[in-house]
């Protein structure tokens, strides 16, 4: 257990003593009764509001007031594992702080920690901002399973010159250990690049660049909430009219969810004709899980370096497709909707970009070109959507469970235009429903009309004529309603 000894000139015979226990919490939210750490008040109770600095002077870990003029020491009694390393950076750094507690049978419990201004301390090199950054950071993950020891040698990059590029350095020292081993070793070392002048000013842009993004992400396990099947439910409905099947087997992939607290092994692959709500309902399961999402649009994707990014070595290199989603969710766990996955095989670069896909979905793990190092992927669950499943190739088939979504039938359709449809689009140009009526009749000429095309796209765009139509006998030939008959639904879209 680490002793802050943070003294310019340190007794070296006096013995160190560290007057803290740490305790294990996964708490979000910290309160007195969940606190970062506990002060000792047996001597001199502390205000609510109380500003000094970290400090160990007498080589004990304490905390110094600064009290009208005066200077008072505590020694601190417990912390939260999960803030060891940044209370030790704070002092070590000088860093005034203000801290905010209330008293405690254990001692002065604080639950939050803010930079100040006054007390003499340094000011944070980053932006402010930063410290809360980092605190939120802390207060997201998860409790360690163990004391850590510092790092090894070989974690510290090369023994080159070092520049500063503090900020990341700083989150590196105080949180550092949020971040999986391979990461937070490959952060290290590409932290000395970018400091270093031995290497090209190229490359060290490279380096803060990738390290921008890779500090961006929070790096989850791989565990998840159980979700409440009733709103899951619920949100299937609203977002889908019919389609029973298909939601069952989306339900039955929640309630595994519920009892594993992990992802299933294989994605979603929905197939079935255009406009039949495919990017909805992956758009849907997204939300039902809570998860952010990206899209990938294969037919756009004509070369596998789009997914896979460039090496460093060309000066215009950057990050691939994948990545760049990793770091625009700011989490690793993460809902990866991959549409027309029919055209990923059709790459006209120098390669196929669905054997890139093979390694996203195989979840152990993805390897960019330009970041040059694996990124954990069990916490991404994929969705693809796709007109024709002939055209997807054995190895991307084998990796999803199939979903095939039926064309609605007239009676569904009919349903869906008068309910949802015209509904949605009247309530967005701000007209009442009494203002704009369509009868049995003129809805039966409506799905007619579009009989031969599949989905409800076509459908969405008629309600969308038919609203506006309306509109325009309102203002213009102010009359107080409208109403289309067959005769005038024909008529209408002639």
């Amino acid at each position: 257990m680490p002793v802050f000894d943070f003294s310019d000139t340190p007794n070296k015979k006096e013995a160190a003593v560290c007057t803290y226990i740490t305790f294990a919490s996964n708490e979000k939210i910290k309160t007195p009764q969940e606190p970062i750490l506990v002060l000792d008040n047996e001597e001199r109770a502390w205000e609510h509001h109380s500003t000094g600095v970290f400090t160990n002077q007498s080589k004990r870990t304490a905390f110094e007031f600064k009290e009208k003029g005066e200077t008072y020491t505590a020694d601190i009694r417990k912390v939260d594992a999960r803030f060891v390393s940044l209370l030790k950076w704070l002092g070590e750094n000088h860093i005034s702080v203000r801290l905010s507690g209330e008293h405690t049978e254990e001692g002065y419990a604080v639950y939050k920690i803010r930079e100040t201004t006054l007390g003499g301390g340094t000011k944070l090199s980053a932006e402010d901002g930063f410290l809360q950054f980092m605190i939120e950071r802390l207060l997201a993950s998860s409790a360690p399973a163990a004391e850590q020891e510092e790092d090894d040698v070989d974690e510290t990059g090369d023994e080159m010159k070092l520049t500063s590029i503090q900020s990341i350095s700083d989150f590196m020292t105080c949180a550092g250990r949020t971040m999986p081993d391979n990461i937070r070793i490959w952060a290290r070392r590409n932290l000395a690049v970018a400091r270093s002048h031995e290497v090209s000013q190229e490359e060290r842009r490279h380096a803060q660049r990738a390290l921008s993004m890779m500090m961006n992400v929070q790096w989850k396990s791989n565990y998840f909430e159980a979700i409440d099947p009733k709103e899951a439910r619920r949100i299937l409905d609203e977002e889908l009219y019919g389609l029973e099947r298909v939601k069952q087997r989306i339900m039955e992939t929640i309630i595994q969810i519920n009892r594993t607290h992990t992802l299933p092994a294989y994605g979603l692959l929905l197939v079935g004709p255009a406009g039949t709500g495919k990017s909805q309902i992956a758009y849907a399961v997204a939300r039902i899980l809570k998860l952010p999402w990206t899209t990938l649009d294969m037919s756009s994707i004509n070369d596998p370096e789009q997914l896979t990014g460039s090496s460093r070595i060309y000066a215009n290199a950057k990050p691939g497709i994948i990545m760049e989603a990793f770091s625009m969710a700011g989490e690793s766990n993460l809902v990866f909707i991959i549409n027309e996955l029919d055209k990923a095989a059709s790459g006209k670069g120098n390669g196929n970009p669905a054997d890139v896909l093979l390694t996203l979905l195989d979840n152990l793990g993805f390897t960019d070109n330009y970041m040059e190092c694996m990124v954990p992927t069990v916490g991404v669950y994929p969705i693809s959507t796709a007109n024709n499943k002939e055209q997807i190739s054995a190895p991307l088939m084998s990796r999803f469970a199939v979903i095939d979504i039926p064309d609605y039938t007239p009676e569904e359709k009919k349903i869906i235009f008068s309910r949802f449809a015209l509904p949605k689009v009247l309530k967005r140009i701000g007209l009442k429903p009494g203002e704009c009526v369509i009868t049995e009749d003129g809805l039966d000429a409506v799905v007619a009309q579009y009989a031969d095309t599949t989905g409800i796209r076509d459908l969405e765009q008629a309600a969308e004529h038919l609203a506006a139509n309306a509109l325009y006998q309102i203002e213009v030939d102010q009359v107080s309603q409208v109403t289309f008959d067959a005769e005038n639904v024909r008529k209408l879209f002639a």
